[in-house]
């Protein structure tokens, strides 16, 4: 059993909390955090199970606790990231991992020297519906990817230290990154509207990548709820609606092209392929429990995690030149 102290228990927090808590392999030990009405509020669910403090460096100097997770501010994720590391603990840290990819960088060649894990919190990846696209991708099943358009807006949260995009895009980011592989944008289109905050409320996102395509729209000013990923093959077509309890359709469509010297280049040339939609069985799991077993296993199998700093690096890389291209 891995114990595990808990820095920050604002608005992601308890939720973290909770699935290290129900957990078989995990010991919740202590929850930290510098506001007494948020120790009072976990101290109402948890009661003396776990241990409470505001001061994180008095859970960093415990030797009994093996990792942390961090749950602040990303303004705090480079300080306190680092106090964790020289303290010996393996990371588990909220997205974005930190605020510049400098401090990224150094954080990943501290915690190589010092042979600890860090997991960055890309949750996304571990969600069955995504895993299930990549096993299609990864079999071939899809065909050549051709586009990946993906939406996830809502009416709120409006956070007033990171942008929409920093926000909620990077899951999407995230996501094209594990299914690719690890490619990286080399065109990167954005367009931003800060509303009713210094930082943007509203984005839209168009990047190529080396075979294909992506957009990517990310807003907190939307009257609907939408979780939503289009992902058109070669071969079939698939549909993520996390909103839906059917949350995986995978359409037997496409285009064939006839390729015969003797057929002119006109309408004929092409051919729609409408064939069966099917929608599979995906067990219900929680992508944030997976995550954190995820963690636990990199840690007892001394291993790098798949939501890795080399992938957070990558999406901050994007997030940065996405920055720069904002209204340009």
């Amino acid at each position: 059993m891995v114990n595990i102290g808990l820095i920050g228990f604002g608005y992601w927090g308890p939720n973290v909390a909770k699935n290290i808590f129900n957990n078989g392999k995990y010991n919740l030990d202590t929850i930290c955090d510098y506001d007494e009405t948020r120790i009072e509020k976990a101290k109402r669910v948890y009661i003396e199970q776990v241990k409470y403090e505001s001061d994180y460096r008095v859970l960093l100097a415990d030797e009994s606790i093996t990792a942390v997770a961090i749950a602040v501010e990303t303004s705090g994720h480079y300080k306190i990231a680092k106090d964790a590391l020289l303290a010996g603990k393996h990371i588990y840290i909220e997205k974005p991992f930190t605020s510049t990819v400098e401090e990224a960088e150094e954080l990943k060649d501290l915690a190589l020297e010092l042979g600890l894990i860090i997991h960055v919190d890309h949750i996304m990846i571990f969600h069955p519906v995504v895993q299930k696209i990549k096993s299609m991708i990864d079999s071939g099943e899809l065909g050549d990817i051709l586009y990946i358009d993906c939406k996830r807006l809502n009416l709120g949260q409006i956070k007033k230290d990171v942008s929409a995009m920093w926000d909620l895009a990077v899951h999407d980011l995230s996501i094209i990154d594990y299914l690719s592989g690890g490619k990286e944008p080399f065109y990167i289109s954005a367009i931003g509207e800060k509303i009713y905050n210094p930082k943007e409320t509203l984005v839209f996102l168009s990047l190529k990548y080396e075979g294909f395509i992506a957009h990517i729209q990310s807003s907190w000013i939307s009257p609907l709820k939408e979780r939503k990923i289009v992902i058109a093959g070669t071969k079939k077509m698939v549909v993520f609606d996390d909103m839906k309890a059917d949350k995986l359709m995978i359409y037997d469509k496409g285009v064939n092209v006839i390729y015969d010297e003797n057929i002119e280049y006109s309408d004929y040339s092409v051919k729609i392929r409408n064939g069966d939609l099917i929608i599979p069985y995906i067990p219900a799991e929680d992508a944030l429990y997976n995550s954190l077993n995820h963690f636990l296993e990199s840690i007892l199998e001394n291993r790098q995690s798949v939501s890795s700093p080399d992938q957070a690096i990558r999406l901050l890389n994007t997030l940065y030149r996405a920055d720069n291209r904002m209204n340009k």
